[in-house]
């Protein structure tokens, strides 16, 4: 059984706008919204989901939750990742 990864725009720290159109607030669901994520910040999201699906503990940030940046030096968007409901097999 697999968990749901949900990941949610939550920040931003740059003055300029996301290229690929995300805002804060927006959430992806990995298994249905794949194509939606920017390629630039799934790339990042990656090595998260891999150790969130695979049992391993990812960094936390200070407030305990686990989040990255988009690499877009320019936009600087700030992601939280997160598991949720089990999918059925």
């Amino acid at each position: 059984m697999k968990r749901r990864i949900i990941i949610t725009l939550v920040e931003k720290k740059g003055n300029g706008y996301c290229h690929h159109g995300h805002r804060i607030g927006d959430r992806f669901d990995y298994e249905t919204d794949r194509g939606r994520l920017c390629p630039m910040a799934m790339r990042v999201a990656f090595p998260y989901m891999d150790m969130l699906r695979y049992g391993g503990s990812p960094p936390r940030a200070q407030n305990g939750k686990i989040r990255f940046c988009c690499p877009d030096s320019d936009v600087i968007q700030v992601e939280t990742i997160r598991q949720a409901a089990i999918i059925p097999c």
